[in-house]
């Protein structure tokens, strides 16, 4: 399996990862258990940033750019609600 194959996978799972531990964190009954899954969020968060950095260097996660006047239609869109 290609380097670049193993990384989304990784960065898949991390994802995962830190999905469940959103909703540990919103649904925590108490304040410890909020705190224990909120400290496992952010370093997940951690994880995944360290991920999508090498991913990007290397050039293995393609952004699409979109064109200012895009961006200020759905701005003025939005803001206008």
């Amino acid at each position: 399996m290609e380097d670049k194959d193993l990384m989304e996978k990784e960065l898949l799972i991390i994802k995962g990862v830190c999905d469940l531990y959103l909703h540990g964190t919103i649904e925590s009954s108490t304040a410890e258990v909020h705190e224990a899954f909120k400290c496992a969020l952010n370093e997940s968060l951690d994880i995944q940033n360290k991920i999508f950095n090498l991913m990007s260097e290397k050039g293995w996660y393609k952004m699409d750019t979109v064109e200012q006047q895009k961006i200020d239609t759905a701005k003025q869109k939005y803001s206008a609600q």
